[in-house]
Parts: C-alpha cells; sequence; structure tokens
C-alpha cells in the first residue's frame, strides 16, 4: 500500500516531532531546573533567617516532594505561620506549587542555547529566578506587606 503523499500529513509528522523533541529535551532539563530552584530558594531562606533569627523557615525534602515551613516564635512558642509545598512535575512539565491552598504552576521550557525559562501558566508571563522565588516566599514571608 503506497503512503499518501499529502502535503499537510508531511508538516503535521514535522511539526509533532519537533514538539516531541522539544518535550524530550525539557524533561531532560526538569532536574537541572528543580536543582536550580532549590538553590536559589535555600538562599532566600538562609538569608532570611540571618534577618530575623535561625530557623524561622527551613526546607525540607520527602521526596518528591520539597516543603517549606515558615514559623513564629510567640507566646513561649513555635507556631507554624506558613507551608510551602512544591512539587517536580513532568506532566507539566514543571513545578506544582501550594501556598497554602493558593496554587501556582510553573512550566519549565527551554531556549535556545538550553536557556531554561520558567512560565506562570495562570498569568501566562514569563519569570526569571528573581521573580519566581518571590511568587514562591514573598507572601509566606512577609505577610503583612503588600504586594
Amino acid at each position: 500500500m503506497a503512503t499518501p503523499d499529502f502535503q499537510w500529513l508531511r508538516m503535521r509528522i514535522t511539526e509533532e516531532r519537533e514538539r516531541r523533541e522539544r518535550e524530550a529535551l525539557i524533561l531532560e532539563r526538569l532536574p537541572i531546573a528543580t536543582s536550580d530552584l532549590l538553590e536559589n530558594l535555600t538562599s532566600c531562606i538562609a538569608a532570611y533567617n540571618e534577618a530575623f533569627g535561625a530557623d524561622l523557615v527551613d526546607m525540607r525534602h520527602d521526596p518528591p516532594h520539597y516543603y517549606i515551613s515558615v514559623r513564629d516564635f510567640e507566646c513561649g512558642q513555635w507556631l507554624d505561620r506558613a507551608q510551602i509545598e512544591i512539587f517536580a512535575d513532568p506532566a507539566v512539565p514543571g513545578f506544582q506549587i501550594d501556598r497554602a491552598g493558593a496554587q501556582l504552576v510553573i512550566e519549565v521550557n527551554v531556549l535556545t542555547g538550553d536557556k531554561v525559562i520558567y512560565r506562570d501558566r495562570e498569568r501566562d508571563e514569563y519569570l526569571t529566578m528573581e521573580e519566581l522565588t518571590r511568587r514562591i516566599l514573598d507572601r509566606s514571608f512577609f505577610p503583612k506587606l503588600g504586594e
């Protein structure tokens, strides 16, 4: 049986092949993007703890999730003020972030030159690492300050 020689079919096959290659590249880069994000979040946590006191914020890993806890010392005891959950999700591909019930879905994309860029799916905005860490931490670190 001869294969039909339809232009639309050739174009769609090419598009699908490119989409699959791009998706494979993004999935390959997701662990690197996760590591980069965690490294930057760790630096932010260290800076916050240095400014306001050790052990106010910590991050723990319970595979495949990462949890950031923000605490205050009030009335002689530690009280949890905020909890952030981060999950690297290959289905996105990117990150699922839960900030006290406020969901944030961040897609990971790869630009030419293997540069990783982040996209807030809900707002349809591309983010730098600085903007991404702010979206994740700002409300939990500084709940009494406006955005």
